[in-house]
């Protein structure tokens, strides 16, 4: 039970995700849920708009196809997405695009963007937050051997900021917790906003 929340606030509580760190960090912040994960098809169509808008908007399309089937239930969805360039940084689709991703990100400054959604009642909350990234110059080497790892296969961006990935960082500027995949502060305040 978290102390910030009432417990209605937490009943019947969805988590329209099978990440294994938004699920970590709900359980690290007293949360009781349950997962269903949306489709990955849901993640699609999102290259021509704002990355507030598209995190948000993705965040959405899973909250609301998960609510179809629990109605009674707060389902919260979240949609992280990483940003350089003005070019939208997905999960990457083979070893090579990683280290694509990750050539690109090395050495500079990046945004992190995560798109929340809260379903309840018949009313849908959202919101984004925005986080700077500094990586290290980092060598071909370096990027081969971290995307050996496989462990940023499955994130944008193909890094993980919480794991071996924490290497390649030199500075975050903003919620660190955005950049795992569920800003927190923007949580509680879409929460607190019922």
């Amino acid at each position: 039970m978290n102390p910030f929340l009432s417990p209605q606030q937490q009943d019947r509580f969805v988590l329209a995700s099978r990440s294994p760190r938004r699920i970590e960090i709900l359980r690290a912040l007293g949360f009781e849920f349950e997962t269903e994960a949306p489709p990955e098809y849901l993640e699609d169509d999102a290259e021509h708009h704002d990355p507030h808008e598209i995190a948000r908007m993705l965040a959405v399309r899973k909250c609301e196809f998960v609510s179809l089937t629990r109605a009674s239930a707060r389902v919260l969805a979240a949609d992280t997405i990483v940003v350089i360039d003005g070019t939208v940084l997905q999960k990457p689709v083979s070893d090579a695009e990683a280290r694509e991703f990750l050539g690109r990100l090395s050495g500079r400054v990046h945004t992190v963007v995560t798109g929340i959604a809260i379903h309840h009642q018949g009313k849908t909350r959202t919101g984004a937050e925005r986080t700077q990234v500094t990586f290290r110059k980092l060598s071909p080497a370096q990027i081969a051997a971290y995307v050996a790892t496989g462990e940023g296969r499955d994130k944008a961006g193909s890094y993980a900021a919480q794991g071996v990935g924490a290497g390649l960082i030199r500075r975050i500027e903003g919620c660190f917790f955005n950049v795992i995949g569920l800003p927190v502060g923007l949580l509680f305040d879409l929460l607190q906003q019922e």
